[in-house]
């Protein structure tokens, strides 16, 4: 079915269960085989055991777009839970966006210092934090943490002040599960963005020695962005402090964009 069709034949959504039955009937086992395999689903991999139902990110986005179609009534907060606890991957993937709207939609400037608005996402962090663990692969964090996480981290707030918020990602930086850490690092190019290194600094070298090769990625990553947004000139001093310990591959995604 072409991306036009697709949008044309997408019908009103209300619930979780009209999401999680209308994108099964939309499954493709040529491209479901082929996601599983990028995504490492295999024995041993990171992604194993993970469950595909063979759809393309546009597909998924034009889900959440008719889910939070105000004309007809978005969809309820309460009804993500359910998506975040599907086996099928683009299922999770289509909660964890929905999630990213509704942030975004109370994080405009006109509404940072809103007392309603804050407490709306508020719920909504501490909603994606709960269901954390449901990020299960780098697609699923790379899509959303920066973009709720990390904006939340230099929005008021009413759970807590910096040092709850460094405590949020100190707790998941020193978890055992590599898509929280991921997520503790990942969440820093938002803050990048915003013209705040220190969050990218502290967890870069948090990180400095872990022993996955993506979190190495997303470590370089971060650093590289850090240093386009902000400072290159903190960047350089990063690298200074650290090359001889760094990972190569971290190192190249950190240097990637540098002049010979």
């Amino acid at each position: 079915m072409s991306i036009v069709n697709f949008q044309l034949s997408i019908k009103i959504i209300m619930t979780s269960r009209e999401i999680i039955a209308y994108m099964e009937s939309l499954q493709n086992e040529e491209q479901r085989k082929i996601l599983m395999g990028f995504f490492k689903t295999g024995p041993g991999e990171y992604g194993e055991g993970d469950e595909f139902l063979g759809l393309k990110v546009p597909q998924t986005r034009e889900v959440v777009k008719a889910a939070l179609n105000i004309d007809h009534g978005p969809l309820s907060i309460s009804e993500v839970p359910e998506l975040l606890m599907s086996k099928w991957h683009e299922v999770r993937l289509c909660g964890f966006l929905i999630l990213v709207e509704k942030f975004e939609k109370l994080a405009t400037k006109r509404l940072e210092n809103n007392a309603d608005a804050i407490r709306g996402r508020d719920e909504i962090l501490t909603m994606y934090l709960k269901y954390a663990e449901r990020a299960n692969n780098w697609d699923l964090v790379d899509l959303s943490v920066h973009k709720i996480l990390g904006h939340w981290l230099l929005l008021p707030s009413s759970l807590g002040d910096k040092d709850y918020k460094r405590q949020v990602l100190d707790e998941l930086s020193q978890s055992d599960n590599l898509w929280k850490q991921r997520m503790s690092m990942v969440c820093t190019w938002k803050t990048s963005q915003m013209g705040d290194p220190s969050w990218c600094l502290r967890y870069a070298e948090i990180h400095l020695h872990h022993p996955h090769d993506l979190m190495h990625k997303a470590v370089g990553w971060m650093l590289r962005e850090m240093g386009k947004r902000v400072s290159m000139d903190l960047l350089r001093e990063f690298l200074r402090l650290h090359i001889q310990e760094m990972p190569r591959t971290m190192l190249r995604y950190a240097i990637e964009k540098m002049s010979e």
